[in-house]
C-alpha cells in the first residue's frame, strides 16, 4: 500500500522530529548545544521507511522552529510529536512506530554527546519529548 502524505503532514513530521532535537539542544546546558545538535540531526539521517523518505526531503521547510525560549519551542514541537504519531497511526499505521523509534534514537544519540552523559535538563526534556510521543 502506498501512502501519500500532503506537504503540510511531512512539515509537521519533520517539525516534530528536528523539533525534539532542538529540543535537546536547548536543554544541554553545560554539554555544547552545538555537538548535541548535530548527533541527534545525524541520528535522523539514519531513518527508513516513510519516515525515512520524509525527513530526508529537503525540498520544504522544516517548519517555524523560532522562539525566544524553550518554552516556546516545546510549545511548537510536543503537540507536533503527538500529532505526527496519530496522522502515522492513521494513514501508515505501520510508520507510526518506526517515526517513535527514530525519534528517540535521536533524543538518545543527542542526550550522550556531552561529556560525563546527560544530566538532569536532557533527562527531563527526554522524558517531555518521549511523554508527547506516547500521548497520541
Amino acid at each position: 500500500m502506498s501512502v501519500t502524505l500532503s506537504d503540510q503532514d511531512k512539515t509537521t513530521l519533520r517539525t516534530a522530529a528536528y523539533g525534539a532535537v532542538s529540543l535537546m539542544s536547548a536543554a544541554a546546558g553545560a554539554a555544547s548545544p552545538h555537538k548535541v545538535a548535530t548527533q541527534g540531526s545525524i541520528a535522523l539521517t539514519s531513518a527508513t521507511g516513510l519516515v525515512g523518505h520524509v525527513l530526508a526531503e529537503r525540498s520544504s521547510p522544516v517548519g517555524d522552529l523560532g522562539g525566544k525560549s524553550a518554552a516556546e519551542l516545546a510549545d511548537r514541537v510536543l503537540p507536533a510529536l503527538t500529532a505526527s504519531v496519530a496522522l502515522l497511526r492513521k494513514q501508515a499505521p505501520g510508520e507510526a512506530d518506526n517515526f517513535r523509534s527514530t525519534v528517540l534514537v535521536a533524543v538518545e544519540a543527542a542526550a550522550g554527546a556531552g561529556k560525563g552523559g546527560p544530566g538532569p535538563a536532557l533527562d527531563a526534556m527526554t522524558r517531555k519529548i518521549t511523554g508527547a510521543l506516547d500521548a497520541a
